[in-house]
């Protein structure tokens, strides 16, 4: 059983996490002075929303414990943490209350948002809000949910959104990484390694070095998916490659149980032990992707999407797409399929025929 300091300071790690990925003018949680650490309240190490704040130390409990007990995944936990925040501090006026929230200022609320955000991520704030008012519910805090009733706006989707590299924009960009030290091999290998096994960027920087193994004659990779799952796939010849030279210059080959891709100390191009993050990630991303001068719109999502079009392209098939890329339906691959998009110049030329020419 953990002491009443190791909770402090379970929380006080908690708020410091959820600060890195919010706002400053929608912060949730905050991290108070690190002398609050040693405190008997747990309540009293974190500043909360105003209005959670004031329905006393039972409600605060109770908020605190949807995020650290009711959700697992970190991500998730920041998304919510986000939405909640502002939905917070949008209700904190004179004569609100968490009980006298009703569903019109939860719809309102959302009307607010349609006009501002995309759709989805209108649907995610509503979903974020729902949760939390039935956890509220079941932990008697509220008398009911005032969001349940409040619908959302519609949006339906065929075709993703993800910007979408050509084969040679791709080689251009892998191409144009100098890999004379350790930090280029490591953004070749890692980029490689998104557009050969259409890896999602969280699951490839939580890697570890034994999730690149030898099975027989080829070499696989462990891929750490969403809710606890691993998906193994084999290695293209070139991700091998590019992944050997980077394990070659780094010496991190024995280290088993350690981050594969690592972060690098200040700029001295030498790796540390920790694990790079998506944050980073894009960063750098967007960084190569300026030099290399390919689209400036390069997301960590375009070599999954971009890894599949070119797979489809050469004649692949969308179940076999769907298994690489470990997605539930192939509905889901199906909008990562940009090869209606290279439509023939002639094929739009044709149009031209309609046109009357101009009378003189």
């Amino acid at each position: 059983m953990r002491s009443l300091t190791e909770a402090d300071t379970l929380l006080i790690e908690f708020s410091k996490q959820l600060t890195e990925l919010r706002s400053v003018s929608t912060e949730l949680i905050l991290p108070e002075d690190q002398k609050a650490v040693g405190r008997k309240d747990a309540g009293s190490a974190i500043a909360l929303p105003n209005l959670i704040e004031r329905e006393g130390p039972k409600t605060t409990k109770r908020f605190l414990e949807f995020f650290t007990a009711n959700i697992r995944n970190k991500n998730t936990r920041a998304a919510y943490a986000r939405a909640v925040g502002q939905f917070m501090d949008w209700c904190d006026r004179p004569g609100v209350s968490l009980g006298t929230i009703e569903p019109m200022i939860v719809a309102a609320y959302i009307e607010e948002m349609t006009k501002e955000r995309e759709p989805q991520t209108v649907k995610q704030h509503l979903a974020a809000i729902r949760m939390l008012f039935d956890w509220m519910v079941i932990g008697q805090a509220i008398q009911f949910n005032p969001a349940s009733s409040v619908r959302g706006p519609r949006y339906s989707i065929k075709k993703g959104k993800t910007p979408v590299l050509s084969r040679a924009d791709m080689r251009k960009l892998l191409d144009s990484i100098d890999t004379s030290h350790v930090i280029g091999l490591r953004d070749r290998a890692l980029l490689g390694l998104m557009v050969y096994s259409f890896a999602r960027v969280s699951a490839v920087v939580n890697m570890k070095a034994k999730d690149y193994y030898q099975n027989g004659k080829r070499w696989w990779i462990r891929l750490h998916e969403k809710g606890g799952k691993f998906h193994e796939v084999p290695v293209h010849h070139l991700a091998e490659e590019y992944l050997d030279a980077y394990l070659k210059a780094a010496e991190i080959a024995e280290e088993k149980n350690k981050p594969l891709f690592r972060t690098t100390r200040a700029r001295t191009r030498t790796l540390t032990v920790n694990g790079l993050n998506r944050v980073e990630t894009w960063k750098m991303i967007k960084r190569r992707a300026l030099e290399a001068g390919v689209s400036v719109t390069t997301t960590c999502h375009t070599f999954r999407a971009s890894g599949i079009t070119a797979y489809l392209e050469n004649g692949g098939t969308i179940e076999h797409a769907q298994q690489i890329a470990a997605h539930e339906s192939p509905r889901t691959t199906k909008l990562y399929d940009r090869t209606s998009d290279a439509i023939s110049l002639d094929e739009i030329e044709r149009i031209v025929n309609l046109i009357l020419p101009r009378s003189k």
